[in-house]
């Protein structure tokens, strides 16, 4: 591999907006803004010639193909677009196109993720219609998951919204440390109070004013209950208008243009795991293989290469799936996992999180040269999951693998309990409320190992269900309901 094509990123840009319905934009134009920024930011107009794609991954919007607009506004020609759905990796965009530009099938890739939720919010709140620009013309390409991110026995009881599987997720994450739950959520609570203090001083963040740990802990008109334990501000923001985008070329690029050394960071390697299964069919609910196998190749990887990572985006849509990417890469300190401020305080846009993070890593490595970061992905209910190392100084060529064939080949799904009554142990649970009020929701594991979904709206178990640990214990069960 020549050491021309390896692959560099030249140009950053990542945009938060507030303010009144007037000064908000749609998402549009704020990834057009965010396309603008990153082109003067590598500080060479003339790498609009050199682009060859332009990659979105999908967010709540409805446009057809935001790139194809994208590049005839910026007069960026002979470009192929993509639109990627929401079940893939945001990182899986920053990797296709390190790989195609090491292979020389490209000179460079524009990646642009924008979401504008909050002037939808605002919008209805004024009772404004919100307005799109229309865009009717389809992507060269659609990108999409290959199965379902939930069953349809979880999407019954436990809806689309991700905190209930992420808290059921939770719940089985304390009790295999064996915390108290009083523990544990002052744990979670401390832990993003210190996300909050580094959202603060995070110039693109969505909040300007920290939180403290009785802030979090404690539920209240601005912190509602969501799905115990989880409170509004344990929870992904995502109704933000929020934009990023990055600029990958190959350095042979990088040098015709005379792109600034300053400017350049490098994707070092990159893990994927895209091993599908249900959150109710994993055997381990909270130490997925193909999560092991992602994290163990990056590990390796740094010992191999004598790379000793300093700072960290761990992504952190819900407090497990910090600690779980924590564990996951051995780190003992769980203090400044976030260089954002974590997508409760900096900003949860629905499908480009890692690009705000990746950007954001990008420039602490500028700053800092070093810096060598990891920063971590998901998609789905912690289904699939990524890891990317960073850093200034470049090796030979960009390392990759998908380790979803090895999670795959030794981590089966589970089977749906067919059993119509009888005995059950609780493996994960949540509490959440609904227009009847408090439901328990409980996953269970059968006599037989199989797997079955329980609820149950008996205030005496719910309220219990708040105080002690449910999890691993016996209880009986007839068809859908806990007995």
């Amino acid at each position: 591999m020549q050491k021309n094509k390896t692959p560099v990123v030249i140009g950053v840009s990542s945009i938060t907006q507030k303010g009144s319905y007037e000064d908000l934009d749609e998402a549009l134009i704020l990834m057009d803004m965010a396309t603008k920024n990153a082109i003067k930011d590598c500080g060479n107009n003339d790498i609009k010639k050199y682009i060859n794609e332009i990659s979105i991954p999908k967010g709540y919007w409805k446009y057809r193909d935001p790139g194809k607009w994208i590049a005839e506004n910026n007069n960026i020609k002979n470009i192929k677009t993509s639109i990627t759905k929401v079940g893939v990796l945001q990182q899986n965009l920053i990797n296709k196109a390190a790989l195609k530009i090491q292979e020389g099938s490209i000179n460079a890739s524009l990646i642009i993720g924008g979401e504008s939720r909050y002037k939808r919010v605002i919008a209805s709140k004024l009772g404004k219609k919100y307005i799109e620009t229309e865009l009717n013309i389809n992507p060269d390409e659609y990108i999409k998951s290959e199965s379902e991110l939930r069953l349809g026995e979880e999407e019954q009881v436990l809806g689309e919204m991700a905190v209930g599987y992420y808290s059921i997720l939770e719940s089985a994450y304390r009790a295999s440390k064996k915390n108290s739950i009083k523990d544990h959520n002052k744990n979670i609570a401390e832990l993003y109070e210190g996300f909050s203090k580094i959202a603060v001083n995070n110039k693109n963040s969505w909040v300007s004013e920290p939180l403290t740990n009785k802030d979090i802990l404690e539920a209240s008109n601005t912190n509602p209950k969501q799905s115990f334990p989880y409170n509004k501000f344990h929870c992904t923001s995502w109704n933000v208008n929020q934009s990023s985008a990055l600029i990958i070329c190959s350095e042979d690029i990088a040098d015709k243009l005379n792109i600034a050394y300053e400017k350049r960071v490098y994707p070092l390697a990159s893990s994927e795991s895209n091993n599908m299964i249900p959150t109710l069919l994993r055997r381990k609910l909270i130490d997925p293989l193909g999560m092991k196998l992602a994290a163990k190749y990056i590990l390796d990887f740094c010992k191999t290469y004598n790379i000793q990572p300093n700072s960290y985006d761990l992504y952190s849509c819900f407090p497990v799936a910090v600690q779980m990417f924590a564990d996951a890469l051995k780190l003992k300190d769980k203090q400044d996992l976030t260089v954002t401020g974590g997508m409760a305080f900096a900003g949860g846009p629905l499908n480009h999180y890692v690009m705000t993070s990746t950007v954001k890593m990008i420039e602490e490595i500028r700053n800092d040269i070093s810096k060598v970061g990891i920063v971590t992905g998901v998609s789905g209910m912690m289904t699939k999951q990524s890891f990317a190392l960073w850093a200034k100084k470049p090796l030979d060529k960009f390392y990759f693998k998908d380790v979803s064939l090895d999670a795959n080949s030794h981590d089966k799904p589970l089977k749906i309990s067919n059993q119509p009554n009888g005995k059950a142990i609780v493996i994960g649970y949540t509490v959440i409320n609904d227009n009847k009020g408090p439901k328990a929701i409980l996953y269970v594991e059968d006599l037989n190992n199989d797997r079955k979904i329980l609820i149950s709206r008996d205030n005496k178990y719910i309220n219990d269900m708040e105080k002690n640990e449910w999890v691993g214990k016996k209880i009986d069960f007839n068809g859908r309901y806990l007995v």
